[in-house]
């Protein structure tokens, strides 16, 4: 049995779209790779050597600034591609928040394969229209939203993108509410919304003074009422 029947992501990922010859073909050129949180496995400005798909766990895209500063620019989830196909340099670091598993091709190899196999290209173009899509709405939030729709809108996106996936959710038997482990801290928070981490706190409080989420630990939300919070996000 190949990597690619035991893979969890297999009919979300950008290989969905591959009958099961073109699976086992794409299975020779890739491995997957454990990641440990705070590891590594893209460097922003170098060359692009290698492609993966996101299996388990959470990765942060980021760049720094001419002063040193890190700026989260986006964050990627299981089923996920990261890497840039076809050539080019990296625009961004890839790095883990989480431990997380990825199934890692060469990028060289993957673009062989990709032409000769022109309904993974057609995936490959969908994810990148989707995920200029998500960059737009990205774009308003920073510059359009409150703080409050802000932290609102962070939250609703982040629980759409890890529901049910891979222990990152856990759906409540009420269907109106979720249980978060966050991967991230409240500094990172912060840094993707472009608030101070006092505004974050306060936010979170707010929320839970209003009774909108719970807040067991520091790395935990419980979301009490998911309606609310996507009327609070606008």
């Amino acid at each position: 049995m190949s990597n690619c029947d035991l893979c969890v992501v297999r009919n979300r990922a950008i290989c969905a779209s591959l009958d099961a010859k073109e699976l086992s073909a794409l299975n020779t050129v890739g491995r997957t790779r454990n990641v440990v949180a705070g590891e590594s496995l893209i460097w922003e400005g170098e060359d692009s050597v290698l492609v993966a798909n996101v299996i388990e766990g959470v990765l942060k895209l980021s760049t720094n600034t001419e002063d040193g500063r890190e700026q989260i620019v986006g964050v990627v989830y299981p089923s996920d591609f990261i890497g840039r196909p076809f050539g080019g340099t990296t625009g961004h670091g890839v790095t883990a928040l989480t431990d997380a598993k990825v199934c890692v091709f060469s990028r060289r190899d993957f673009d062989a394969f990709a032409r000769e196999h022109p309904a993974l290209e057609h995936k490959l173009l969908e994810r990148t229209l989707g995920e200029l899509d998500r960059t737009r709405r990205w774009m308003l939030l920073l510059g359009r939203k409150s703080a409050g729709e802000k932290m609102a809108s962070f939250l609703v996106e982040m629980v759409e993108r890890m529901d049910n996936t891979a222990g990152c959710a856990i759906r409540f038997e009420q269907p109106n509410q979720r249980h978060v482990t966050l991967p991230f801290s409240r500094q990172q928070i912060a840094d993707v919304l472009g608030l101070t981490i006092e505004t974050v706190s306060r936010q979170f409080t707010r929320l839970k003074n209003e009774g909108i989420v719970d807040l067991p630990s520091r790395r935990e939300v419980v979301i009490l009422d998911l309606d609310a919070l996507v009327a609070e996000a606008g």
